[in-house]
């Protein structure tokens, strides 16, 4: 039974579902150029799940090869909405771009991860959840960018389940920790971590 691993994320939603469900984790960012993967996927018409995959397992192995002992974790979430990849905003004139292109609309939220060990994956895992926004107004829309942080708004891709984004959602299917960017339980699954 693995109890504690290394998480190739900056992310501390990530760090804290892990440390909520007695995972203890040593944090070192892959720092991998996500945009650029991402876009060099896309030439290869690589489907949103596959991105995600392949930005998880990425993240994983970078880190895995400096501590090839260690089990390392790595994950990635994308926003599918009809196909097409929402990335996280640059600034909040982006981030109400892409809340006008999602509203009123159903899209899935990918997120992948994988453990890796000496420089190589040895375990992944993919879930969806399905989230549809609610028909809102302009000036709904502002309002609602009004309550969030900065760094709420660059971290969790327009919308924080756990806090104001809820409210901008009639109908969410899915695992919560998968929508926050980790579902857990099949990593604990693995770890073989049953309390």
């Amino acid at each position: 039974m693995v109890k504690k691993i290394i998480l190739a994320s900056k992310s501390d939603v990530r760090k804290k579902i892990l440390e909520e469900n007695n995972i203890q984790c040593k944090i070192e960012p892959s720092n991998v150029d996500e945009d650029s993967v991402k876009e060099s996927l896309l030439k290869e018409r690589a489907s949103p799940t596959i991105i995600s995959k392949n930005l998880a397992e990425l993240k994983a192995n970078k880190i895995s090869q400096k501590f090839v002992e260690e089990m390392v974790l790595g994950a990635d979430s994308v926003i599918d909405l009809e196909g097409e990849i929402i990335s996280k905003p640059n600034d909040r004139a982006e981030a109400l771009e892409i809340l006008k292109r999602m509203n009123g609309k159903t899209h899935q939220l990918i997120s992948s991860v994988c453990i890796s060990r000496g420089g190589s994956m040895i375990w992944n895992y993919t879930d969806k959840a399905s989230l549809t926004m609610k028909d809102m107004t302009f000036l709904e829309l502002e309002n609602y960018l009004k309550k969030i942080s900065d760094e709420d708004l660059y971290a969790y891709n327009v919308y924080q389940i756990e806090g104001e984004g809820r409210n901008l959602f009639s109908k969410i299917e899915g695992d919560e920790d998968t929508i926050m960017g980790l579902p857990v339980k099949k990593i604990k699954e693995y770890l073989n971590i049953t309390e």
